[in-house]
């Protein structure tokens, strides 16, 4: 597998208010006070020949700092990205304490050729955020997942707030 590729978790609850999923908001300089369309799946590149279903286990620990917690995975299936990356997602049913996530981190020069190299949360916030607040928050490409969760769950994505 190579760069172009990432597999993700995609946690799901049912509240009284409706189906939520646990988003994250992308970390670093670039995002930081964007809201629409700077969220995402926790996902990842697979390292070498890495099954994509362990891929997605591993950086959904790796991104948040916490355990995959117990129950079986369904598959959503894939989407290209507008960078040309390839997502596979996963849903899970299960509960998680936002404040409980601890991120990764990844380094990034900034500013652009300052030369100097400063280290950043992947995620700087994790949040569970209804079905339909969610399609307006995650990247573009992202959004098809919502859709596909919302099939295999019977829920309606406009209906949830």
């Amino acid at each position: 597998m190579t760069g172009k590729t990432s597999a993700g978790i995609l946690l799901h609850r049912t509240t009284a208010d409706g189906l939520e999923v646990l988003i994250g908001h992308m970390g670093g300089p670039f995002w930081a006070r964007k809201d629409a369309g700077a969220w995402s799946i926790p996902k990842g590149e697979p390292a070498g020949d890495e099954a994509l279903e362990d891929t997605a286990r591993r950086e959904f620990t790796e991104e948040l700092g916490l355990p995959v917690p117990a129950g079986d995975l369904v598959p959503l299936g894939d989407v290209r990205q507008s960078g040309g990356k390839t997502v596979h997602v996963w849903a899970l049913a299960a509960d998680l304490d936002p404040a409980a996530v601890v991120p990764g981190t990844f380094e990034l020069e900034w500013p652009p050729g300052s030369g100097v190299v400063r280290a950043y949360p992947e995620v700087d916030r994790v949040a569970w955020v209804p079905l339909a607040d969610a399609r307006a928050k995650l990247v573009t490409a992202q959004r098809a997942f919502l859709d596909r969760l919302a099939d295999a769950t019977g829920s309606d994505p406009e209906d949830d707030h």
